[in-house]
Formats: structure tokens, C-alpha cells, sequence
């Protein structure tokens, strides 16, 4: 196998073996696979669009499926051949339709016209393929590297339409990308600056696409308001929620309502008790359960109940906790619970009430502890005067944007060290798993404003952007002359998509860490920091004294 797509790849230069995340060879093999069966779809849907032909079961389906090969997602074989499967009905439907609707029969590329042997393994098909894909690194290894980045990006972007789609948003334009750039990876005429202008192109749909998120989160549930969450369990019978989706942990506080189970959130889900209409409906959603993902093997064996993880941050579960584990979605591992569906597609969270009931649940009371979530753009930016004169006034000299995605490597003890170093004076800003290093610590206030601010989602970046921006605007500077600093882990595919993200806005001197992708060639480091200044982490003491001389 060959896997550079996350942090954690081996030595940092990719899993040859068996993945860091616990993904095997096969599962490697059979997902390159699926990317190769969709490059093929791509093209088809581009025609089909020009040709006025709906397309959007299998942009949805395009979406979702991408979404199952990111990192730490569904390590199932069988469910990566139902969805090849899948891929080649719809992919034979539309190709049949495009024939009808034109007279012009174009030259599909192999990949369009590829379909495997189901009688034989699909693993070593896939790998005989990925090894083609892989072999066109001899000819431009830069080139290469930027295919790689785009691919990578693309899995980030679509695992946020997936998302949005689940929650009644969606947009032509972003399932158009998508193939676009699928499409794209088969060509060999582009050049090296054209790839630079497609990676910033999928920062720039995938701005759009957590826009789309952003919307659905906050027109279904209101916008977040800052609220305290117990890290304390109730006693009584629990149901713990993991991963990112908000619209399935609706949907289990709508079955579990009048059924006595207290919900608790895990993970990227602590920013969900922010959202007023969700808290006001499901008084049962009480309070937050462990910390980052990959401590779930720790905090899923401790808990007395049953367990739901909705998207990514999957790690192969353990015998002893894995029959009150249940999986939904793209998400899967073999022989796990996955949450089937009733009669009119919604998911049945009925065997994981039993789960639960069948658990002993939380017998004892701890001591209260809490921590403070919900500061997205509309809570910030209703304090900005606030803000504002607080700056003008000395008292806050500085911004800090401390987050990304956590990890198991012991270098990211960067992340926690750096917060406890930031002087009194500044303000950290966070979002995503990696606040989980540093997120129930006490860094008090000023003049009222928490000097440690939740603002969700990896996907809230966006709001994140939305902040810098308002920030700027009010002090008439561009965000780059803002006296702000980036410090940003990176672990899967949807913090490439940001990370590209922040490119394409022209934000400068961000610091990455623990380690720069393994994909990330050194011409193209070299461009990146010669134009955006894109520099690794160095030591804490180091980076804060670079951050705090720039203003």
C-alpha cells in the first residue's frame, strides 16, 4: 500500500504496510479504487450538466462516497464494494442518458469506461491502478505533489457538501467543482501553475461549502450563544455522541425524548450544546464526555452507555466496548452496529436505546466542572465594540488562532504548552478537536471578554474568517495587518480544504504543525512560503516571540 493523505503517516513520509489509523492494504487498495471509479464519473456528470441532465443523485452520491475514504472513516471492504457497485449503476445510467441527449459521442477516458472484475479481488485491482496513479510522479514530482493536494482537498470539500446536503443545503456550483477537479487529475497537459490556481480553486469552493454548513447549522438551530457545558456525567442512564454531525444528534434527542437517557457529546460535537434551539428543545442534552478522538479507545471502554459515532474520527474499536459502539452513514468498520434506516429513510436509533438501557449508566456524581463553548461570529462580533476598544486601549494586545485537528503524536504537547505560554494580554481564539488540548483550561478574562474563546467546528472556520474579516474592516487594515497569529494543527483532508482555504483568501504567516504534509514536495513548500509565507511550528517560546514582533 502507499497512504500520505493524513499527519500521522509513517516516519512522515506514508504508510507502506498497514495505516497509522488502522486502515489495511485491502481497504487502502479498494478505496483508491472508488477515487479511480469516480475520476471516470466525473467527466460524464460535466456533460451531463451541459446537457441540462440532473445529476444530483450522483453528485450526492460522489459526495458521500468520497467522504467514506478519508481518514479514519470506514475501514469496511464490504461497504466500499456496495458503493463500487453503486458507482458503476449510476455511472452506466447517466452515460446512457448523455448518449441519448446528444449526437456527438465523445472519447471517454479509461477511467470512464472501467469496470472491475467483481470476480476477483478488487484490492489488487485497486492497487494495480493506484500504482498507475503513483507512477506519474516520475514525470513532475511538484506536479504530482499538487495533484495530491487537490485530491486531498477535494475529500475535505466534499465530506462538508455531504454535511450541508444533510441539512438541506446544497450548491450546483460546488458539485460541479468536484468533478471538475476529479476530472481533472487524468490530465497531463496542465501545468504546474495551472495546479497551484486549482488548489486555490478548491479553497475557494471550499469557503462556499462551509458557508453552506454555516447556514444550515444556524437557520435550523439559531446562531451559538456562548454556554457553560458540564464535563460532570448525571447519574442515570447515557448516550454518548461522537464525530461532527449535529442534524443525526437531533435526530437521537428526538428518539431518546421521555426515555430517561441523558445525551452527552464527545468530541467535535461539544460545539452543538452552543446552538440555542437545539438546547432549548432536547433539555436531555446535558453535558460533554471525554476529549479529542484519538482518546476514544479510553473514553468509549469508560462509559456506561451506549455509543453513536457519526462521521470521521473513527478508530478501530476495541472488543471489550464494541458491542454498545454503532456507527451511521459513511461510517464503518467490519462487524460494527450500523444504525439502518425505517421505511422512510430516516436512521433507527432504536437498538442503541436499548444499548443504552441495557448499560448500567452513571451510578455516581463527580465534582462539577465546566467548559465554555459557543463563541461563533455572531457572539463575537456582538461584542466588537467591546473588542475593538479594548485593543485601542492596550488591553488586548493580541490574537491568537490556536486550533485544527488533534492527534496521538506526542510533539503535539506544542499545541497545549503555547496556550499556557500566551501572555495575559491576548486573546486565543480556537475550533475543531485540537482545542481539546488546552480546552478546560482557565485563562480568565478581560474586561469581561474570556480570553479563551470556542469557536466550534472544524468547519467554523468559517466563522473564524468571518470574524478576521469583521476585525480588519473595523480597523481599516487587510486581515494580514490585523494583529492576529495563526497556529494551526492539521491531521485529515477537511483541514487540507481549509488550509487552502486560507490560501486562497491571501492569508499569510500561518505556522503549521505537528509536521508538513508528506505530499507537500519541496518546490512547492518553497513556493508556498515565498508567496504566503507558510512556515512549520518551531518551539513555543520561538513562534510567540516571532508571532507577538509583528504587531
Amino acid at each position: 500500500m502507499f497512504c500520505e493523505q493524513c499527519e500521522q503517516t509513517a516516519s512522515g513520509q506514508g504508510c507502506h504496510q498497514w495505516g497509522a489509523c488502522g486502515k489495511s492494504p485491502e481497504v487502502n487498495a479498494i478505496q483508491d479504487l472508488l477515487i479511480y471509479i469516480l475520476r471516470g464519473i466525473a467527466p460524464i456528470a460535466l456533460r451531463a450538466h451541459e446537457l441540462g441532465i440532473p445529476t444530483l443523485e450522483i453528485d450526492r452520491f460522489t459526495s458521500e462516497s468520497i467522504f467514506a475514504t478519508m481518514t479514519n472513516v470506514n475501514f469496511d471492504q464490504k461497504r466500499f464494494t456496495v458503493y463500487i457497485r453503486q458507482a458503476i449503476a449510476l455511472r452506466d445510467s447517466l452515460k446512457a442518458q448523455v448518449a441519448a441527449a446528444s449526437s456527438f459521442a465523445p472519447a471517454w477516458s479509461a477511467a470512464a469506461c472501467y469496470t472491475p472484475d467483481f470476480t476477483d479481488s478488487l484490492s489488487t485491482q485497486g492497487q494495480d491502478l493506484a500504482l498507475q496513479f503513483i507512477s506519474q510522479a516520475g514525470t513532475d514530482v511538484d506536479v504530482f505533489s499538487l495533484k495530491l493536494t487537490v485530491l486531498y482537498g477535494i475529500k475535505g470539500v466534499a465530506s462538508y457538501a455531504f454535511h450541508a446536503y444533510e441539512i438541506g443545503q446544497e450548491d450546483d456550483r460546488v458539485y460541479r467543482f468536484i468533478h471538475e477537479a476529479l476530472a481533472a487529475l487524468d490530465r497531463q497537459d496542465l501545468t504546474l501553475n495551472d495546479w497551484v490556481s486549482l488548489a486555490l480553486k478548491v479553497g475557494e469552493i471550499n469557503l462556499r461549502t462551509m458557508e453552506l454548513l454555516d447556514a444550515g447549522h444556524t437557520t435550523t438551530y439559531g446562531h451559538p450563544v456562548p454556554t457553560p457545558v458540564p464535563l460532570n456525567p448525571k447519574i442515570g442512564k447515557a448516550i454518548l455522541v461522537s464525530g461532527h454531525d449535529i442534524p443525526q444528534l437531533e435526530a437521537i434527542l428526538k428518539q431518546t425524548a421521555d426515555t430517561g437517557i441523558t445525551v452527552y457529546t464527545h468530541g467535535e460535537l461539544l460545539p452543538a450544546h452552543g446552538y440555542p434551539k437545539l438546547k432549548q428543545n432536547y433539555p436531555h442534552l446535558y453535558g460533554h464526555y471525554g476529549t479529542a478522538w484519538q482518546n476514544q479507545t479510553k473514553d468509549f471502554a469508560k462509559f456506561p452507555g451506549a455509543i453513536v459515532i457519526t462521521t470521521n474520527c473513527l478508530m478501530p474499536p476495541h472488543e471489550h466496548y464494541q458491542d454498545k459502539l454503532f456507527s451511521i452513514g459513511p461510517v464503518g468498520y467490519p462487524g460494527l452496529n450500523a444504525v439502518a434506516k425505517d421505511a422512510k429513510g430516516q436512521p433507527d436509533f432504536t437498538p442503541v436505546i436499548r444499548a443504552a438501557l441495557e448499560q448500567p449508566g452513571f451510578t455516581e456524581e463527580t465534582s462539577p466542572r465546566q467548559v465554555l463553548t459557543g463563541f461563533a461570529r455572531n457572539a463575537v462580533l456582538g461584542v466588537s465594540d467591546q473588542v475593538i476598544a479594548a485593543v485601542k486601549a492596550g488591553k488586548i494586545r493580541h490574537f491568537f488562532l490556536i486550533g485544527g485537528c488533534d492527534g496521538a503524536k506526542p510533539d503535539r504537547n506544542y499545541y497545549t504548552e503555547i496556550v499556557e505560554k500566551v501572555p495575559d494580554d491576548c486573546v486565543v481564539l480556537t475550533l475543531a478537536c485540537g482545542k481539546f488540548r488546552f480546552f478546560d483550561k482557565d485563562l480568565g478574562n478581560i474586561d469581561g471578554i474570556p480570553r479563551l474563546l470556542d469557536i466550534g467546528q472544524c468547519n467554523d472556520a468559517y466563522s473564524a474568517i468571518q470574524i478576521a474579516i469583521a476585525l480588519a474592516n473595523a480597523f481599516e487594515v487587510n486581515v494580514n495587518q490585523l494583529p492576529l497569529s495563526m497556529i494551526l494543527s492539521w491531521y485529515e483532508q477537511k483541514a487540507v480544504a481549509v488550509l487552502l482555504t486560507l490560501l486562497h483568501l491571501g492569508i499569510e504567516n500561518i505556522r503549521l504543525g505537528p509536521t508538513l504534509p508528506a505530499f507537500i514536495s519541496p518546490n512547492v513548500l518553497k513556493l508556498l512560503s515565498e508567496t504566503y509565507h507558510l512556515k512549520p511550528i518551531t518551539t513555543p517560546d520561538a513562534d510567540l516571540a516571532a508571532c507577538l514582533a509583528q504587531g
